[in-house]
């Protein structure tokens, strides 16, 4: 029987396209692609060392806000880095209270330096990675936000990084980065706002359903705290392995009350923040800071934080800073 030349040629075409096309992206896309399907999990994602300058970028899975600064820290330069997820990461890098912390500091006449490394939705796995590789930028400071409402991304996300790095079957289609790229788009929603409106609120509907569900399935609070008191713990002790004292601040959020008035709930945050201090380990209570404040008017919803009440928190830390003798005033 013969064989069917257009079915042999269509064949090879298909095959060298499909070879073509992953050559080209590997290759225009090196950087971008590096760790980008294990969600953040890779150390050193987003993490961009090009001729002595460190570049925070979007890429391996990482969201971080553009920023630069140098491996080795400026002489006579306070350098800090501030690590959290959205509450961290606010409107801005320049309204954020990362930010706002070396504008705060020069007014104090102490020479700084403070970069945000918020990215919205990490949880305590993620931020605990991030973390650990900017101790090689060597901080004079590291703070950490911690906060136990993303522990149900960081466990979805961790559990796709491991899927998509195995070598079933069903995950060989994803070894081809073009392939992961398409995928990637509906994940990232790169034309969700071109998407029939229902077909965007049906996927949101979804994802939060199957969150309601993880927080209210037995034991997953419990579990998720747990989770936030060990690795919380390993942070403090990587930055005191480097003898790099750091500042634990604790989230509080906007509740409201049977009465529907308003109050401040740390949910059981203060607590985990407090049994890891000692010696290079401070803790910053945001309840305690705000609690004090016309707080309604500093929150946007029950988490975040409006440019008002950054600036709030930016003072506390410097003040904190002072009173801890982390910097000292210049006379």
């Amino acid at each position: 029987m013969k064989s069917n030349p257009l079915i042999s040629r269509a064949f090879l075409f298909g095959a060298c396209l499909m070879i073509g096309v992953e050559l080209a992206v590997r290759i225009s896309f090196q950087d971008n692609m590096s760790g980008r399907f294990e969600y953040g999990f890779h150390p050193s994602a987003g993490f961009i060392e090009e001729g002595g300058q460190v570049h925070l970028k979007r890429t391996g899975g990482r969201r971080f806000r553009p920023q630069s600064f140098t491996v080795e820290p400026p002489e006579g330069v306070f350098r800090v880095f501030v690590i959290g997820d959205s509450v961290t990461r606010g409107s801005s890098v320049e309204s954020s209270y990362a930010g706002r912390l070396a504008v705060e500091l020069k007014a104090q006449g102490i020479s700084a330096e403070s970069y945000n490394l918020g990215i919205g939705g990490h949880g305590a796995r993620r931020k605990h990675l991030t973390l650990v590789h900017s101790l090689n930028y060597k901080p004079d400071l590291v703070l950490l936000h911690i906060n136990n409402s993303n522990e149900f991304e960081d466990e979805r996300e961790f559990l796709r990084s491991t899927e998509f790095n195995s070598w079933h079957p069903r995950n060989w289609p994803m070894k081809s980065i073009a392939l992961r790229r398409v995928y990637e788009m509906k994940t990232e929603k790169v034309f969700w706002k071109w998407i029939p409106a229902s077909i965007r609120m049906s996927q949101a509907k979804n994802d939060a359903d199957a969150e309601i569900v993880a927080m209210s399935s037995e034991g997953a609070t419990e579990r998720w705290n747990q989770r936030v008191r060990e690795l919380t713990g390993e942070s403090t002790q990587a930055a005191l392995a480097k003898q790099i004292p750091i500042l634990v601040i604790s989230q509080a959020y906007n509740m409201e009350s049977e009465n529907q008035s308003r109050r401040l709930d740390d949910n059981g945050l203060e607590n985990i923040a407090e049994s890891q201090t000692q010696k290079g380990v401070l803790h910053l209570s945001m309840k305690q800071v705000l609690e004090n404040l016309d707080f309604q008017t500093l929150y946007s919803d029950r988490s975040h934080l409006r440019d008002e009440g950054h600036e709030a928190m930016s003072k506390a830390i410097v003040q904190k800073l002072i009173d801890s003798g982390i910097v000292s005033l210049k006379k």
